[in-house]
């Protein structure tokens, strides 16, 4: 962690200020500041200060970056022809999730991002390779990004025998929480899957997040059940739903049943706004109070080649997916990709004021709903204090 005087920045794209940081921690923010011996200064040229962005949900050990164009012919895209045919891709073609992370967190730190939680697949063909690999790089950028790993069961937990035991294997090496996939869809036996992951969550302590693509009324059922579970074991706020398409699939009095209950057991919502489905109705949850957080989820890997790593984009797609024009409804969405993030991973050291550390990008810009828009080059990038990326190029190699 360093000392940094940023002189003229606007935080949020508010009045201007200098921000005075030491031992990597934002210790006044006012106009003004004297420079300090010993101290290095930088000048933001009054520019808009944003906090890290938050990437909640990705998938860093599956991107096929820098490997040369994958054409995409997945004969259907039902989840259970995507996940076989991307395990047997990785596995055919021998995809070194270390290396793949790294180039994916690396690229992400370069674009303003500070926090990655990521889904890591664990099966009873790869066993814990891939798990291994993003622990080592994990560690090799622990100075540029601060992360989580979810052990994530993609391809199905009840039905490949081995799967659970590899599950909490990789608990005990370091994953923070325990996924779950669809629990009627894929294992075929919703409340045994959902017993069995929020068992291993309650065993060791770890959270929740669990992938739940189902539609509908299918989909509002296994929200029901994951609120009731998370009440029964005491894990409120310990748990998120990713995807949640059928919050955007149902009536508005089931949703308003569904929100009750999301608040009552303080379970967070990931949504990135999917091309191809209806998704949550962001502005409702996040009117009524639900956490609410996004990512970029897979990024140029077997299932598309949309996905992007920069988190601007990110929020730019979901306003587009949405609807929104207002700036405060597109600074709503910068919330959730920042601020929202920050409290599904726990970091109550997050956020631009004193006392806060110090992840903070430095991007042109008129307003916060400009730099989404033109989403422009990231001109500092600053972990804890130390300046890690500049105008797109790493500073810490």
């Amino acid at each position: 962690m360093s000392n940094l005087l940023i002189k003229n920045v606007r935080p949020m794209g508010k009045a201007t200020v200098d921000v005075l940081i030491k031992a990597g921690f934002i210790v006044k923010m006012e106009a003004n500041i004297k420079p300090e011996p010993g101290i290095e200064t930088i000048d933001g040229l009054n520019q808009l200060l944003l906090p890290g962005l938050v990437n909640a949900h990705a998938h860093v050990d599956k991107n096929l970056l820098g490997l040369g164009w994958h054409s995409y012919q997945v004969p259907e895209r039902r989840i259970s022809d995507l996940v076989n045919y991307e395990r047997n891709y990785r596995l055919d073609n021998n995809i070194s999730a270390k290396e793949q992370s790294a180039k994916e967190i690396e690229a992400a730190s370069l674009l303003g991002v500070t926090h990655i939680r990521s889904h890591v697949d664990i099966d009873i063909d790869a066993g814990l390779q891939h798990f291994e690999g993003v622990l080592e790089s994990k560690e090799a950028y622990q100075d540029c990004i601060t992360m989580q790993l979810v052990a994530f069961p993609q391809s199905g937990m009840l039905i490949r025998r081995g799967t659970v035991d590899l599950l909490e294997e990789a608990i005990k090496l370091g994953a923070e929480c325990i996924g779950g996939l669809d629990p009627s869809v894929i294992d075929r036996d919703p409340v045994k899957h959902l017993d069995t992951i929020f068992a291993l969550a309650d065993r060791h302590g770890v959270e929740l997040d669990i992938h739940l693509h189902e539609p509908g009324k299918l989909g509002a059922f296994a929200v029901e059940l994951i609120a009731e579970r998370t009440k029964a074991l005491g894990l409120q706020g310990k748990v998120v739903i990713s995807h949640c398409f059928c919050l955007g699939q149902i009536d508005e009095a089931h949703l308003d049943d569904l929100i009750t209950m999301l608040l009552e057991n303080q379970i967070a919502i990931m949504s990135l706004g999917s091309a191809n489905s209806n998704f949550p109705p962001i502005k409702k949850l996040y009117e009524a109070g639900v956490l609410l957080c996004t990512g970029t989820d897979g990024v140029r890997d077997t299932w598309g080649p949309y996905n992007g790593i920069d988190m601007l984009e990110r929020v730019k797609l979901l306003g587009y997916r949405s609807g929104f024009y207002r700036d405060e409804e597109v600074e709503m969405l910068l919330d959730i990709a920042t601020y929202g993030g920050a409290k599904v991973m726990k970091d109550d050291d997050y956020g631009l004021e004193v006392a806060k550390r110090a992840d903070l990008v430095i991007v042109a810009g008129d307003t916060p709903t400009h730099a989404v828009v033109d989403q422009p080059v990231r001109n500092f990038v600053i972990k804890s204090g130390k300046i890690v990326a500049q105008t797109g190029s790493s500073t810490t190699q």
